[in-house]
């Protein structure tokens, strides 16, 4: 079979207008045309919308992630088409690529196999600027303060507390920590400094939870970028750079549109990761689609532990989204993986090991169903070497949770391939559901972060250094006590260990870190040894990615 590259470079693409036009009913002067295949759509337009009926919004979620894989995001553009396929009217919704996972890691994030969007190279590279206005944005404030600090500190930061980074959208260990302003009084007062990845800035996560250049232009001024030594807060807006910066983003708040490889229309706006951030694409494309399918497939980043408790907890209780049903995608040899079979053997019969791993899968399953209310469905991403044996393990397990399970095959059929899940999610969609929070808006930060632990990733307690429990109780003195909070933790656990594989319990999740996102309005806890700004592996995707004959190759 060809590669992922490949079968989207053979795609039959449709121009961007006539994918609006004939499948959204929106007309040419509402898009602004980034070349034949992408294109955003104005936010006037979508201002128009707002008096119509919401379409019913659907979750795709996974196990914890392994290096076997599991296709999270193929499962989401595989079940859009089949949503359509069977005559559904299905609009998908999926964050931007990094680059740095795209040169460092994975190689590309657009999906896989024939469940892909494109144009695919366009995507994973510079697509439509987005993640270069956030970078520059985020940038411009971090040259503000120094600039202030430089021209006589009318404000009078504290150079030893200012806590905004500088930011690059790629992997660079080199840049974690750093000193900023040497050589000599012309280039400012010397201080450590560091950058993060894009992903990880505020700026980011602003941008993801704005519903209008309104909202985003106060939510900019309302951060925090650091204090004075009577530590009294610093905002964005006390610098003056709020209006800047909303320039900046003016264009790129505009949700971008493309297509799948069956021409079914898919938003693709804002990539914050969920390890690290809060994992969902942006509110104004969820929204906008919402208004314009009856059926709205979105994304959360990672496990169910991670992106969907922030979609929930985050983006759910800021917007008033709700979602009518949940997809839990697995694969066998990855859950086979997390009951301890080694890699190298995970495509072979192993009903043992399948069994205990199973118990990750029971544990994303518990969660969403008893501690977020939403209905779900575990569809199997199908390898030819599962066995009958394994499958029927499978559903066993999972008709003792009262949940369906489905083998789908959108990977090598497209569309219909996920022909069944599709009906199974549509069935879902019409049961009565209430959606539930971990925690509520009144408990403090420290009892937020104990729920989460506790409830979520079945923690035994949770701990903190004498300087982080300060740094958590003077957040809730400020009066910062109400808002959400984001664990930034390890993907591959449910613990702070990412080599505790399967279902732990009574385990210790540390807090070596907390951060003030006044503008998102969320607390970042920084948990175990999860970095902010991520190092490319010994072999990066980028020495396989190159131009050849004028076609981009290795980028999956």
């Amino acid at each position: 079979m060809p590669s992922d590259i490949e079968i989207a470079q053979l795609a039959k693409m449709q121009r961007i207008s006539k994918v609006a036009q004939e499948r959204l009913a929106i007309a040419d002067e509402h898009l602004e045309p980034y070349g034949h295949y992408k294109a955003k759509v104005s936010l006037e337009y979508l201002d128009s919308l707002k008096g119509r009926k919401d379409g019913k919004l659907v979750l795709v979620t996974a196990i914890s992630p392994t290096p076997a894989g599991e296709g999270k995001t193929t499962t989401t553009v595989g079940l859009g088409d089949a949503l359509n396929h069977i005559g559904k009217k299905a609009v998908i919704c999926l964050r931007e690529p990094s680059l740095g996972p795209v040169f460092g890691v994975k190689g590309g994030a657009a999906g896989g196999g024939y469940a892909q969007v494109v144009p695919m190279e366009d995507i994973n590279l510079h697509f439509t600027g987005d993640f270069g206005a956030i970078q520059l944005a985020n940038n411009l404030l971090a040259a503000m303060i120094d600039n202030h600090i430089h021209h006589g500190n009318e404000l009078g930061i504290d150079v030893r507390r200012v806590t905004w980074k500088r930011v690059l959208d790629m992997n660079d260990r080199a840049l974690r920590d750093i000193t900023v302003s040497l050589g000599g009084p012309a280039n400012g007062y010397p201080r450590q400094d560091g950058f993060d990845i894009v992903v990880a800035s505020e700026v980011m996560a602003i941008f993801c939870l704005a519903t209008s250049l309104d909202d985003l232009k106060t939510r900019l001024g309302n951060i925090v970028i650091g204090h004075t030594r009577e530590q009294k807060p610093v905002t964005a807006r006390d610098l003056q750079a709020d209006g800047a910066m909303t320039v900046l983003l003016k264009d790129a708040l505009k949700p971008n549109l493309v297509q799948t490889l069956e021409n079914n229309p898919a938003f693709i706006h804002g990539g914050p990761f969920a390890n690290i951030a809060h994992g969902c694409n942006s509110v104004i494309a969820t929204s906008a689609a919402l208004k314009l399918a009856d059926y709205v497939v979105t994304e959360a980043g990672f496990g169910a532990d991670l992106g969907a408790e922030k979609f929930v907890d985050i983006k759910c209780r800021k917007s008033g989204l709700r979602p009518s049903a949940a997809v839990i995608v697995a694969t066998v040899r990855a859950l086979k993986y997390h009951g301890g079979q080694d890699l190298k053997t995970i495509t072979e019969e192993n009903v043992d090991s399948l069994a205990k791993g199973i118990v990750n899968l029971e544990r994303h399953v518990d969660n969403v169903q008893r501690n977020y209310g939403i209905p779900c469905v575990v569809s199997i991403n199908k390898f030819n070497t599962d066995t009958a044996a394994e499958v029927e393990l499978l559903r066993a397990r999972m008709s003792k949770l009262g949940v369906p399970v489905v083998l789908a095959t959108h990977w090598g059929e497209g569309g219909k391939g996920a022909a069944e899940l599709a009906r199974v999610v549509v069935g879902l969609c019409e049961k009565p559901s209430t959606m539930s929070f971990v925690y509520e808006d009144s408990d403090t930060l420290w009892e937020k972060i104990n729920k989460v632990a506790t409830k979520i990733y079945h923690a035994g307690e949770v701990t903190a250094d004498a300087k982080v429990r300060a740094q958590i109780a003077k957040l809730q003195q400020d009066g910062y006590g109400h808002y959400p909070i984001c664990v930034a933790k390890t993907q591959y656990s449910f613990s702070s260990d990412a080599q505790l594989r399967g279902a732990p319990e009574r385990h210790t999740l540390n807090i070596r870190e907390v951060r003030l996102a006044a503008g998102a309005e969320f607390i970042v806890m920084v948990c175990g040894d999860i970095m902010t700004m991520p190092g490319l592996p010994k072999v990066p995707s980028a020495v396989k990615i190159d131009l050849v004959g004028g076609k981009v190759v290795g980028l999956f």
